[in-house]
């Protein structure tokens, strides 16, 4: 049931502290509770449940502050809990009226949390937070009405946009052939027990030969360096004893024992047949590449991701498209399979016309983005897209110097995109997604990236109230030249 709570922003004097003492407002989570959508946050929300039946759910508020504090703070589900139980301003950030000294749920509510939003309703909110915080940074005044009464054209182009789609890998082990059919062959071992326990004493179980094709895989994962020979001859037996369990429990199915497993035996025995499957085929082709390639039995949706790096040729996660706007990032698409990132852009860029109104002066993109389609694209918008033009090298020399200093300045203006997917995976979770579900660790990614978003808007906030007992000082002790710039950030603090 949907619990209908009034989300206004309670003021922070009125926060009652059974210990005495008031809340400070300069105070990190009271500056960015200030800062979020609750009441669009609710709404969504509040769609996951009915009105009259059930018990009482916790509100978006409760739900979604908490993801935000785990994300923030980097601390697991439980420790999450505890630090809310334990500072005030954490149970203020998350709308309570006075402080408790009980946890306000538990630690396994909080994947149910994650489960209850959907990563569109996140960029939304997103993309609110950001709109409130660029329109905080410079009001538009009351005297510009520009262009738009005697020009009905739509605006020209502004601005830099910043595209990139990086991996954001999941927490699984190497995937290598031999252990993921080691992994399936004690699984399916696991299967037959579970079938065969009511039958006890009744008939024979099964053979499996656990035994001994726990010491041939051993054999060859202890090596440190084995050959190929070894390997493959180690994969073929391992697969002729999972063909062998697989059969045993496709009799026993027959036999009508199919409901003895559980939900999460009967998931991964769909998962170990198709796994069989493509261990087959690519072992009697003698190939290490198959269409959607599984690399995980818990995790199925993971896909392998080829990147190019030195460290990490091929990483396993996620595929994200983001955009970066003014130091701001935006999540617009995430796919787990190894698809081609150039066919997004043009979506990109719409995205960003529908933000701010505006089609961007210049698109700062990596190679694989400079298609002839999306060359001809911006062309017709009058986009410039950072990279070297099509066709025969410019024989003048100023022109080519001037060509080479923009294409220099325009790899320098992308680092920006890779720094904030660098703060992504350095300061949150991005490096290691520990989230199980592909649902659940979508969302977990666009929590990432609208904490970072607060992030820049809280320092922003911060260092303006560090700045503001400094201004009138500056003002009678600064050169004519640096004055000039006190009335910008007099009228950003106010």
């Amino acid at each position: 049931m949907d619990r209908k709570k009034d989300t206004a922003q309670l003021a922070f004097e009125n926060f009652y502290l059974p210990f005495g003492g008031q809340l400070r407002g300069e105070n990190r989570w009271v500056i960015l509770a200030g800062h979020i959508p609750w009441d669009q946050a609710q709404e969504a929300y509040g769609e996951n449940f009915c009105d009259d039946n059930g018990s009482p759910a916790k509100s978006a508020r409760i739900a979604l502050g908490a993801l935000l504090i785990k994300e923030r703070l980097g601390a697991s589900d439980r420790e999450t809990v505890d630090q809310i139980r334990e500072n005030p301003y954490l149970q203020y950030f998350l709308g309570f009226k006075e402080y408790q000294d009980q946890p306000p749920f538990d630690a396994s509510l909080m994947t149910h949390f994650r489960k209850r939003f959907d990563p569109v309703m996140l960029n939304q909110v997103n993309e609110s937070i950001v709109a409130r915080a660029k329109a905080d940074e410079a009001p538009k005044p009351a005297n510009d009405t520009k262009d738009e009464d005697d020009d009905s054209a739509s605006p020209a182009p502004k601005g830099p946009l910043i595209v990139e789609a990086p991996c954001t890998p999941a927490d699984i082990t190497c995937p290598t052939d031999l252990r993921l059919l080691n992994a399936a062959r004690e699984k399916s071992e696991e299967m037959i027990d579970a079938m065969h326990a009511p039958a006890v004493g009744g008939g024979p179980k099964p053979r499996t030969y656990r035994q001994k094709a726990c010491r041939a895989y051993l054999s060859i994962a202890k090596q440190k360096k084995p050959g190929y020979k070894k390997i493959r001859k180690a994969i073929g037996q391992q697969l002729r004893y999972l063909r062998r369990n697989l059969g045993s429990i496709d009799r026993m199915i027959r036999d009508g024992l199919l409901g003895l497993l559980n939900k999460r035996l009967y998931r991964l025995l769909l998962v170990i047949q198709e796994l069989y499957r493509q261990q087959h085929w690519m072992y009697h082709h003698r190939t290490h590449s198959i269409p959607d390639r599984l690399v995980s039995l818990y995790q199925p949706h993971v896909r392998p991701i080829v990147r190019g790096k030195v460290k990490s040729p091929v990483e396993f996660g996620a595929k994200v498209s983001i955009s970066l706007v003014e130091g701001y990032g935006f999540v617009e698409k995430i796919g787990w399979d190894a698809y081609n990132e150039s066919c997004d852009l043009i979506e990109q860029i719409e995205g960003y016309r529908q933000r701010l109104g505006f089609y961007p002066a210049s698109v700062h993109v990596d190679q694989i983005y400079r298609t002839r389609a999306n060359r001809r694209y911006c062309k017709e918008k009058g986009i410039r897209l950072s990279g070297p033009p099509l066709g025969k090298p410019i024989r003048e020399a100023a022109l080519r110097k001037e060509q080479q200093r923009r294409r220099r300045q325009d790899e320098i203006d992308r680092i920006a995109v890779e720094g904030k997917f660098g703060q992504g995976k350095r300061r949150f979770s991005l490096a290691r997604i520990m989230t199980k579900l592909a649902r659940t660790s979508e969302v977990a990614i666009t929590i990432t990236f609208m904490v970072m978003n607060l992030e820049k808007i809280l320092s922003a906030i911060v260092f303006l109230l560090r700045v503001w007992p400094w201004l009138p000082r500056c003002r009678q002790s600064s050169s004519p030249r640096e004055t000039t710039r006190t009335p910008n950030i007099v009228a950003a603090a106010a």
